[in-house]
């Protein structure tokens, strides 16, 4: 997942790093006029770091509030100047001011939100919910101003490249969905919902952290783990010690509804009992419950799109996307639905027969899905999960498989750097060089989970790339792997695999990014944009020459036999049916939630999303959908409101894409060029989907993806 509420913040305020010196020194003395205390704060002045990247040694919680409140002050007076100006309205003086404001609120910013989603504290979190109302306030300072909006409607496109009057465009239509064609009255009304809904979503946030983190299960007795590996259940010791419970094992949630560990769990106790810990998470009634603050969320976007003149809040957010209108999203997602839940209904009979033959005596719930579809598994593939992590090692994973794939395709190679300063001791860092020896980016992983850290998996910059300020991109992904007891290898699953190629997906189109501007660089393209490159990258985990290549057993050191590389490859289309109806009802779920065009129809919380999944047809009461409403944070905390749909578009893109690449030669520099000059080092800088076009030749056909999920042949 790219970390898109971090960049709607910061992109929002349309602010960036300065390339100029002067203004670096003017800032500082400015700060020490202000304040003396300022002058040694480190978000006054660029990093010293190669690439501008975080001086996590210097950098202390106490330091982000000063650097909010002069960056506010600084960004707020920079605004003025540039809407007041007596001068013309010209590009330079308006759409590239506008690019290089705001240097120090943006470098605080971009630490914080990093920080907050992936090693908070109260501290921070306080921060947080104090200034989100304040930081929604700024925003719209901005693009409610009506003198600033009449000087970016006069400046005329004549005489300009591509890309800026890309940029033009971009700032035109974001004043326009934000609201600067609104009467004085509805500008007022707007301010008060932006600020209620960017303190309520830092509220849920903050809850679900909580009660991911307090909804973790505790167990007595190892027995009651059977099923796990001594590593694991030594693991889960060492968890429950460090949460004041020595001597009892737990098992942490992850932020999905379906819980890794379920495969495994023998105990039916203790599969029922892990279950309904995550699903029940954020119901309990207590000080995390979220259900009042989605509700209230629910009713201010409907609000906010009224104002704005939109019938829902998804007619208003999906106007710069790919999709363009609900209506098309949900079309998309009708045509997966129906053969999905068709797939799903087939392999809960399987299931249920199974179930039948060894005389368990109970009906298949949700629980017991993933421990006997392993089983079904098994016996039509002969494949077991436990056969293959001992070939996944995390650290091997990366850098034998993720970076040999890139540099296969494109060319690119790693440097680890153990001199760069990092926010927690498990992150690791990497430089990373072109084709030609040129250095091109700065890379962090933070892989294992941890109570300070939102759960699932995503990437973040902490610096774009621009030409215009001089950047080069400082790039970090996140994961929630298990961390391993010490001294143990950290082996992950299939799946775990796959999430690692993905999200370096996402890695590499910012570092391929090659825009002048900021705001279009990189992973800032429309949410059903975002997710195609890392989607592709998903493919080169089951390619012969890198899974060969990656997949060695960590204690023998041999490569996976080929036999079991089979295994893999004919079980490929297995669960289908399962894993797309969890996500496409989830992505229905949300879609519901932003199409209602009355408060009336906003009914409580679990009753709403009953009737949803009831009336998309996703009945399967063994196929909860992938996030439950009280824990989806995509939609509810993050920036996927209304965009969950976007994986499934993005995946269209990806399997049609896919086959084009296989079709001529596969894993191939020349393919690689190609898609890095047409697809990643686009940003937001063109057409996108004639950027597609020019890729493949044609227009997005649905069939590769349903050939590849097993649903057609």
């Amino acid at each position: 997942m790219k970390n898109i509420s971090s960049v709607l913040l910061i992109s929002a305020l349309a602010f960036n790093y300065s390339c100029t010196t002067m203004k670096t020194k003017d800032t500082q003395q400015e700060a020490q006029h202000l304040d003396p205390s300022l002058s040694s704060n480190p978000f006054m002045k660029k990093s010293r770091l190669q690439y501008e990247a975080p001086e996590f040694d210097k950098i202390k919680d106490e330091h982000f509030k000063p650097a909010f409140d002069f960056g506010l002050k600084q960004h707020d007076a920079e605004i003025v100047k540039i809407a007041d100006n007596p001068d013309a309205p010209t590009f330079e003086n308006t759409i590239v001011a506008l690019e290089k404001s705001g240097e120090v609120l943006k470098r605080a910013m971009i630490v914080f939100s990093n920080l907050t989603g992936a090693n908070t504290n109260p501290t921070l979190q306080a921060l947080d919910e104090e200034y989100a109302p304040v930081f929604a306030a700024h925003s719209d300072k901005m693009y409610l101003n009506d003198n600033l909006y009449k000087r970016i409607k006069a400046i005329k496109e004549n005489g300009l490249d591509s890309e800026s009057k890309k940029l033009l465009q971009y700032y035109k239509q974001n004043f326009e969905i934000a609201g600067a064609n609104l009467s004085a009255a509805d500008k007022e009304k707007l301010k008060q919902v932006n600020q209620e809904l960017a303190s309520l979503s830092t509220q849920y946030s903050n809850k679900l952290l909580e009660a991911r983190k307090q909804g973790g299960v505790f167990f007595s007795d190892a027995k009651e783990l059977d099923g796990l590996t001594s590593d694991e259940i030594a693991a889960a010791a060492i968890d429950a010690k460090s949460a004041g419970q020595e001597g009892k094992y737990l098992i942490a949630l992850q932020n999905t509804t379906q819980q890794p560990v379920l495969q495994n769990l023998k105990n039916r106790a203790t599969r029922e009992k892990l279950f309904k810990a995550s699903w029940l998470r954020a119901e309990k009634n207590d000080g995390n419950d979220t259900r009042q603050t989605i509700e209230k969320l629910a009713q201010l976007r409907l609000k906010k799109a009224q104002i704005l003149g939109k019938k829902s809040f998804a007619e208003w957010k999906l106007q710069d996307q790919m999709a363009k209108t609900p209506d098309a999203a949900i079309k998309l997602m009708n045509q997966i639905a129906a053969p999905a839940v068709e797939t799903a209904a087939r392999e809960a009979k399987d299931i249920q027969d199974l179930i039948d033959q060894q005389k368990g005596g109970f009906k298949v719930e949700p629980w017991d899905w993933n421990f006997y579809s392993e089983q079904v598994r098994k016996a039509k593939y002969d494949l077991d999960e436990n056969q293959i992590k001992p070939y996944f090692e995390v650290t091997t994973v990366l850098e034998k498989g993720v970076f040999y794939a890139a540099e296969k395709f494109y060319g690119i190679t790693f440097k680890k750097r153990t001199d760069l300063p990092v926010y927690h001791p498990d992150v690791v860092a990497y430089e990373v060089f072109d084709h030609d020896g040129k250095s091109i980016a700065i890379y962090y992983l933070d892989f294992y989970t941890r109570d300070s850290k939102n759960g699932g998996a995503w990437m973040s910059n902490f610096v774009e790339q621009s030409y215009l300020l001089g950047t080069k991109p400082v790039i970090v992904n996140c994961f929630n792997y298990q961390k391993p007891a010490p001294g143990k290898p950290s082996l992950i699953s299939y799946d775990d695999v796959t999430t690692m190629f993905h999200e370096f997906g996402h890695s590499i189109h910012g570092m391929f990014a090659s825009q002048k501007y900021p705001s279009l660089s990189g992973t800032n393209v429309p949410r059903d944009f975002v997710e195609f490159p890392s989607q592709i990258n998903e493919h080169w985990a089951l390619d012969p020459v890198i899974l060969k290549n990656y997949a060695v057993h960590y204690e023998s050191k041999q490569p996976i036999p080929q036999a079991l590389v089979d295994k893999i490859k004919k079980a490929a289309n297995f669960n289908q049916g399962y894993m797309t109806t969890e996500l496409v009802s989830a992505a229905a779920l949300d879609m519901d939630w932003h199409t209602v065009t009355n408060e009336s129809q906003l009914i409580p919380v679990l009753d709403f999303e009953k009737q949803s999944l009831a009336r998309h047809g996703f009945t399967l009461a063994t196929v909860p959908p992938r996030y439950h409403t009280p824990y989806f944070a995509h939609i509810w905390g993050g920036g996927y409101s209304a965009g969950y749909y976007a994986y499934l578009w993005s995946e269209t893109l990806d399997n049609d894409a896919w086959e084009w690449i296989k079709d001529n030669g596969g894993l191939t520099r020349e393919n690689g060029d190609r898609f890095r000059k047409y697809i990643l080092s686009v940003g937001n800088s063109v057409d996108l989907n004639q950027a597609f076009r020019d890729f493949t030749g044609h227009d997005p056909d649905i069939k590769p993806l349903l050939r590849n999920r097993g649903f057609i042949k």
